[in-house]
C-alpha cells in the first residue's frame, strides 16, 4: 500500500499534536487555520483513518494518530538531516571527486592540494588516478575522472583546458658530467651526447621531439626510457643524458645526478585543469578545482 503523505502534511499533524490546538499549530507553523486544517484532512483522506477527533472546543489525537506520531517525527527528522546534506553536497562540503594526474603531478602538486582541501572539507572523498597523458585525457572524456591535471589536449578532443603552469625543461646529467656545472645548457647539447628519450607516445617525448627538430644536427637518442624514475637510473649509470621538466624531477632518486636549465631555446611543458566540453562538474569537482587555481580563466576546447 503506498501511501502519499507530504511533508507539508507530517508538519501539520505532528504540530496540531504537539500544541492540541489547530489555532496555535497554525501560529506556529506560520500559515492560516484552514490551510492547515485542509493539510490534515488530505492526510486523513490519503490515510484512510482519522487522526484527530475534534468538535468546537476540543481536539483529541486518535488511536492512529498515536501510532503515527513518532513515525512521522522520525520521518521529519530524517527529512532535516537529508535537507542538510544536500546543502553539504551543493556547497561542494561532501561528495566523491576522482582526479586523474599525469604521474610528475600526482607526486608534485596534488598530495598537498588534496591535503589542504580535505582539511577544509572533511566530508568530500577524494580519489586519484594517476596516468600517461592520452589515458588520462581519456579518462576525463569518458567521464571517468572528473578532472584532470595534464598538457594541453588535441583541438580534435571534445576537452576545455584551464592552464595552471608552464613547467621548464632541464637536462639530467651525473653530478660528476662537466655539464653539473654550467648555469644552463642550449639543446644543441643532444646532438653531441647520448641522450635518452621519453616513450614515443608520452607528453615529454612529444615537446623534446618538437625541441630536436628545430636544431641545425639532427639528435640520434641512444635508447627510450619506460618512466621517469628508470630514465633517472639510466642516467646514472651512464647510459646519456636526459632532458626532463621539472615537475617529473620528483620522481627520480638526485642523489648522484644534476638537473641543468636547458636554454636556446627555452622549453616549457604547459599544465592545466582538463575537463570534459558539455559536462557539469559535481559541486565538490568544481570546488577541489577552484582551490587549485581560483583565479584562472576557462579558455574553449582545446
Amino acid at each position: 500500500m503506498r501511501i502519499d503523505l507530504s511533508v507539508r502534511q507530517l508538519e501539520a499533524f505532528v504540530q496540531v499534536a504537539t500544541t492540541g490546538s489547530f489555532r496555535q499549530a497554525a501560529l506556529q507553523l506560520g500559515q492560516s487555520q484552514p490551510a492547515l486544517s485542509s493539510a490534515i484532512r488530505r492526510a486523513e483522506q490519503s490515510l484512510g483513518a482519522r487522526l484527530f477527533d475534534r468538535d468546537t472546543r476540543h481536539v483529541r489525537i486518535t488511536a492512529t494518530g498515536q501510532e503515527l506520531l513518532p513515525i512521522a517525527r522520525r520521518v521529519l527528522r530524517d527529512f532535516d538531516h537529508a535537507l542538510g546534506d544536500l546543502g553539504e553536497f551543493m556547497a561542494g562540503r561532501s561528495g566523491r571527486v576522482t582526479v586523474a594526474a599525469l604521474p610528475s603531478t600526482s607526486v608534485s602538486l596534488v598530495p598537498r592540494a588534496m591535503a589542504a582541501f580535505l582539511r577544509a572539507h572533511p566530508q568530500v572523498s577524494l580519489s586519484l588516478v594517476e596516468a600517461p597523458a592520452d589515458a588520462l585525457l581519456a579518462l576525463v572524456e569518458e567521464g571517468r575522472a572528473d578532472f584532470g591535471l595534464s598538457v594541453r589536449p588535441q583541438p580534435r578532443q571534445r576537452l576545455q583546458y584551464r592552464h595552471l603552469l608552464d613547467d621548464p625543461f632541464v637536462l639530467l646529467c651525473r653530478r660528476d658530467d662537466p655539464l653539473a656545472a654550467r648555469t644552463s645548457v642550449p639543446w644543441s647539447v643532444f646532438a653531441t651526447r647520448p641522450c635518452l628519450v621519453s616513450a614515443p607516445h608520452s607528453s615529454i617525448r612529444q615537446i623534446t621531439d618538437a625541441a630536436f627538430l628545430r636544431l641545425r644536427s639532427p639528435v640520434r637518442p641512444l635508447m627510450d626510457f619506460p618512466s621517469v624514475a628508470a630514465c633517472g637510473a639510466m642516467v646514472g649509470a651512464g647510459l646519456g643524458v636526459a632532458a626532463l621538466p621539472v615537475l617529473a624531477l620528483e620522481l627520480v632518486n638526485m642523489a648522484e645526478l644534476a638537473a641543468v636549465p636547458l636554454a636556446r631555446p627555452g622549453v616549457t611543458r604547459p599544465i592545466g585543469l582538463v575537463t570534459r566540453v558539455g559536462r557539469s562538474l559535481p559541486p565538490a569537482a568544481r570546488a577541489f578545482m577552484d582551490s587549485l587555481m581560483p583565479d584562472a580563466p576557462a579558455s574553449g576546447p582545446a
